[in-house]
């Protein structure tokens, strides 16, 4: 397969491919792109013959990314990252900022008093109104993979353990507990605990002596499994407090208490754009150390 320069159509053509890439297949990306498959595929192909090199495999197996295709899909998000940075930088040089300002985040945490982030946002609106805000709300292995492959430039999350190649800023303390519904209280130490793959709950099948119960997705499903009166979890303290009125939910009085640190993540590797660092600037004022 004979490769050849890139020109302009092939630009189009490489962001196609990366949002095939990330969808996972053609089906998934005809949605997102609005495109027929038909079409998305031609895309493709050009890609291929630019590059002179196979990239996907597709057919009744799914769709699977060559060794070639992996390659090339690191090196397209980063050169049309790059791009996308040239308009913002300029507009900085100006004083004016611009672009997008991409964020992950977990889910529930505006419900905790020291989040502060709504703020930050607000003042953020303030000084950059020409800056698009993109707020994604994801699990922490999503956010994981999305900060890694660089589809959002911050992931807003627990940090349960430092990874080499992120920055950790830090911004409040999430307190989870062990609750069980009211008329269960006495027979907690003997209910199973809803699992979530998660470091606490690991931590509290290994040192409580509590038997591993379904798996739950999600604060909700958690809550909603321990409100059916057959098993304990862990949950933030103050996502149960949201429950307390409503439901009989209480926190098992032996029981014990971790501390999450939720923080704003970046890549280290990853240039900051203008609009990134003011966002952090901002997190840090509206979240002062306690």
């Amino acid at each position: 397969m004979a490769g050849r320069d890139f020109n302009e159509r092939d630009l189009r053509s490489l962001r196609i491919f990366c949002a095939v890439a990330q969808a996972n297949g053609f089906a998934a990306a005809e949605k997102q792109l609005n495109m027929s498959k038909a079409s998305i595929s031609r895309h493709i192909r050009d890609v291929e013959e630019t590059l002179g090199a196979r990239l996907c495999e597709r057919g009744p197996s799914g769709f699977v990314l060559t060794h070639a295709g992996k390659v090339a899909l690191e090196l397209a998000r980063d050169a049309l990252k790059s791009l996308e940075r040239i308009r913002p930088e300029i507009d900085a040089v100006r004083g004016v900022l611009s672009g997008t300002l991409s964020i992950g985040m977990v889910e529930h945490i505006v419900s905790d008093v020291g989040c502060h982030i709504p703020e930050a946002l607000a003042e953020f609106k303030a000084q950059a109104p020409d800056v698009k805000v993109e707020l994604t709300v994801m699990t922490f292995n999503e956010l994981d993979l999305a900060l890694r492959e660089r589809r959002v430039q911050i992931a807003i999350r627990g940090m349960y353990r430092r990874e080499a190649g992120f920055n950790y800023q830090r911004l409040f303390i999430e307190r989870h507990q062990l609750f069980v519904a009211r008329h269960r209280l006495r027979d907690a130490s003997t209910l199973p605990l809803v699992y979530r793959s998660q470091p606490f709950v690991h931590e509290a099948l290994n040192t409580l002596g509590l038997t591993r119960g379904p798996a739950a997705s999600g604060l909700e499903a958690v809550a909603m499994l321990v409100l059916s009166g057959h098993y304990v979890g862990l949950l933030p303290q103050y996502y149960a407090s949201l429950f307390s009125k409503r439901h009989a939910l209480v926190r098992v009085p032996s029981g014990p208490e971790y501390e999450n640190t939720i923080s704003a993540i970046t890549e280290t590797s990853r240039p900051h754009t203008r609009a990134l660092d003011l966002f952090l600037e901002l997190l840090a004022r509206f979240h002062p150390d306690e």
